[in-house]
């Protein structure tokens, strides 16, 4: 769940339903995406997946669309509060279409596989977690 505070600032709540938690989130986008400039945005959620309970991730990502084509890279420095240390994480996002993306993304320590189908407030992802571990994810805004 989510909730847009300023055009660009969001906050929001995310559920682990394996462990049971609930985590704060938040996103500001200090730099919106230009022809010229990458997106850069700051940021927290739970730690990565199959984190223990209560541990946190900060971070700051880049992410610049390449024109003409249907991929947006990012790159993304995190503290992770689980390994009390940075980590390097990055991806590239393909739009399929306008409700369908395709992701693979390496969190800094695993790589994963995400598709995710896009409509007004909500989407849901079906996941391939550590490349062999189905999941889903699915997000509401309010």
């Amino acid at each position: 769940m989510a909730k847009r505070i300023t055009p660009r600032f969001l906050l929001g709540l995310e559920y682990n339903a394996t462990v049971g938690e609930w985590t704060p989130t938040a996103n500001w986008t200090l730099l919106p995406e230009t022809d010229t400039l990458p997106l850069i945005n700051l940021g927290t959620s739970s730690d990565r997946i199959f984190s223990p309970p209560g541990k946190q991730s900060y971070y700051v990502t880049f992410a610049k669309g390449i024109a003409s084509t249907p991929l947006s890279p990012w790159a993304s420095l995190s503290y992770s509060e689980w390994e009390e240390r940075l980590l390097f994480a990055f991806g590239c996002n393909v739009s399929l279409s306008p409700s369908w993306d395709f992701m693979p993304m390496l969190d800094g320590r695993n790589t994963h596989l995400l598709l995710t189908y896009r409509a007004e407030n909500k989407n849901i992802s079906l996941l391939l977690v550590k490349m062999r571990y189905p999941g889903i994810s699915v997000g509401f805004g309010f």
